[in-house]
């Protein structure tokens, strides 16, 4: 036995923010690029919190050529005055003590998206250096700060006639690896709050290369759905929307049917993306079942001959819906913490939805009878599909023996432990069977290109022969409906294609696929996509793999030889690779690098795939332009 004494002198208190800079991933969830947009996201979000209040209109936020960040808003400004509890500033408060804040106080935020109190602090904490400026009581006050300690007292710098306040940081280089903001990845996310905050301006400048955007809609949810229909068809002109509060509870919902087949119901609940559903998802769909089938039984829109009732995948076929509401007191929960529990909120959509959605179907029968007539249809493809359905689910891994013949499955039942690999081609699928461990991983060889999901039906999905394949060997079913994680036979699910046009093109159908119909393998991480080497080197009897051109420049450099004396081969394909070398490269878990597939924006993430695979030509096109700078890997 170790005669180490554990004592109280073992124990260790952490001060002030020590504790943030002890653990950072706690409090931003990890410490690469995710975690540095994220401190950007909770100064933003008090900005916020003063709009929703009534007090802002306008927040601006600017990327130094430094990597800086100045947050600008016209609100009240944050309290300069003492602190009673505290004997300091409201403001060194608020800057360096968790869990402080107007969270808290009702009386000063009846709803707010900052929900713990800890957001200004934890950025102080992790910045190199951060600087507050206030206008407030017609003075200019200021404070800076050095990895959340103050340098100086709180002090007047000058006079200013409005209010507000900025914010300036520098994130810690102690603490990141990686000091780079990307302009794309906060525009979304502020496009996003532009949308779900109407008339709230929001200005988003680059000082590295100049871009700037100014996001400001008045038409608030009714623009979001335009905004991610804009390569679909809607069968109706304008979204529906309603208002209105319920047992204390405010709700926003915009809805538009289009002429597609695929549901986008994004929810959220004080701004926060609620990604996991939640209480306001669950009252929106049961009302919205209900209130469809009323109409149509009161109008007689179904005829007896079709011996149907709309179900809940019928009325949301084609929908693209925007769900918010606010609630003093949010109680989340979930895989990622972002489903709503509020008991209290299903109610109040679920009232909400069953009056104003009648009363709209009323008021605007012919706009009634396009959506009533999709559900229909809907529903006889359903029950066309229904058949082909069964035949693909597998209720439990043991139970089943129809897997795929194609499947090349592996010797273990614990789906902890197991990974699938879809690989492009039965040539490479071969290779990949022959350089894999069997033990755990699984090969799955696709012929060809899967259908694409976008622009098809439930049972041309089901009919197609790859993707009952793959719905098959995973066993969890498919489909809001009939999916079951719990089902799930590999925790790994990893895309294998070729670094070549048709290879990304693939790669797209299958996260389309996966991204619409098993959406919950993306939020829990099963899904991942391999990376397989872009060239070997030999330099005499040393061969070395790049995975990108970089790569393959800098062990040329590192090497210190002409690059025409070495033998550098062009993999264009998973086949050029025997079995052991794609083992090697690209399988062996100690040695391969794969991407997980993640869902940061959910809104984006529905744009970006209708845009790719919809059947709009130009928005595609614009995409392609705007991003064809960030290709890599692009062989034609």
């Amino acid at each position: 036995m170790p005669d180490k004494e554990y004592t109280a002198q073992n124990i260790q208190v952490l001060k002030g923010l020590e504790a943030v800079r002890k653990r950072p991933a706690m409090y931003i969830g990890d410490i690469s690029g995710k975690g540095l947009h994220h401190l950007v996201y909770e100064i933003v979000d008090n900005s916020i919190d003063e709009a929703m209040a009534g007090y802002a209109n306008k927040i601006e936020v600017i990327i130094g050529k430094g990597e800086t960040i100045t947050v600008i808003d016209n609100g009240r400004g944050i309290p300069v005055d003492i602190h009673t509890g505290e004997q300091k500033p409201a403001v060194e408060v608020i800057m360096t003590v968790l869990h402080a804040g107007g969270k808290f106080d009702k009386s000063s935020y009846k709803v707010s998206g900052g929900l713990h109190g800890v957001g200004a602090s934890v950025v102080n904490a992790l910045s190199k250096w951060c600087i507050v400026e206030i206008s407030r009581n017609n003075k200019i006050y200021k404070q800076s700060y050095e990895r959340g300690v103050p340098v100086e007292q709180l002090h007047e710098i000058g006079k200013s006639e409005k209010s507000g306040t900025k914010i300036s940081f520098l994130a810690d280089d102690e603490i990141f690896k990686e000091i780079y903001y990307k302009f794309d990845i906060l525009s979304n996310r502020l496009r996003e709050l532009a949308f779900l905050n109407e008339n709230l301006e929001i200005v988003l400048k680059d000082e590295r290369d100049g871009r700037e955007e100014t996001y400001k809609y008045e038409g608030g949810l009714r623009e979001f759905v335009k905004f991610l229909d804009e390569s679909r068809t809607p069968i109706h002109q304008d979204p529906i929307y309603f208002e209105g509060e319920k047992d204390g509870v405010p709700v926003q919902i915009a809805m538009q049917y289009h002429s597609a087949y695929i549901e986008t119901i994004l929810t959220y609940c004080n701004n926060v993306n609620t990604i996991e559903g939640g209480t306001h998802l669950s009252g929106f769909k049961s009302a919205l079942t209900r209130s469809l089938n009323s109409y149509a039984q009161k109008y007689n829109l179904i005829k007896n001959t079709d011996k149907i009732s709309l179900s809940g995948e019928d009325v949301r076929e084609g929908l693209t819906a925007i769900i918010s509401v606010k609630v003093t007191d949010p109680q989340f929960e979930g895989q990622t913490k972002t489903k709503l529990g509020n008991s209290e909120v299903r109610g109040a959509v679920e009232s909400l939805v069953n009056d104003k959605l009648f009363e709209f179907f009323e008021e605007n029968p012919s706009v009634s009878k396009k959506v009533i007539e999709k559900c229909i249809s809907a529903a006889r493809a359903r029950e066309a599909a229904r058949h082909a359905r069964e035949l693909t689910r597998r209720k439990t891994a043991l139970e089943s023996n129809s897997l795929p013949g194609k499947l090349a499955d592996c010797a273990s039942n614990d789906p902890e432990e197991c990974e699938i690999y879809l690989v492009e081609g039965d040539s490479a699928g071969g290779s990949a069977k022959q350089g894999r461990d069997r033990r755990f991983q699984a090969i799955l060889p696709l012929k060809g290109k899967i259908l694409n999901v976008e622009k098809s039906r439930i049972d041309k999905i089901l009919a197609n022969d790859e993707i009952k394949t793959i719905i098959t060997a995973l066993g969890a079913g498919i489909g809001a409906e009939d999916f079951d994680i719990s089902r799930l036979r590999y925790s790994k699910v990893i895309i294998m294609t070729d670094a070549d046009v048709d290879g990304s093109h693939i790669r797209t159908l299958l996260l389309t696929f996966f991204f619409r119909y098993m959406t919950e393998m993306i939020q829990h991480g099963n899904i991942y996509i391999a990376q397989p080497p872009l060239y070997k080197l030999r330099n005499g009897k040393s061969e070395y793999y790049a995975y990108s051109d970089k790569e393959k420049d800098e062990i040329i450099k590192t090497l210190n030889t002409d690059e025409n004396k070495m033998n550098i081969q062009r993999y264009k394909g998973l086949d050029e690779m025997n079995p052991d070398q794609l083992w090697e490269t690209t399988m062996n878990p100690e040695t391969r690098t794969i991407i997980r597939v993640s869902m940061e924006n959910a809104m984006e993430a529905d744009h970006i795939f209708t845009i790719l695979m919809g059947d709009d030509v130009e928005p595609r096109k614009k995409f392609i332009e705007d991003n064809a700078q960030y290709v890599r890997n692009l062989d034609i």
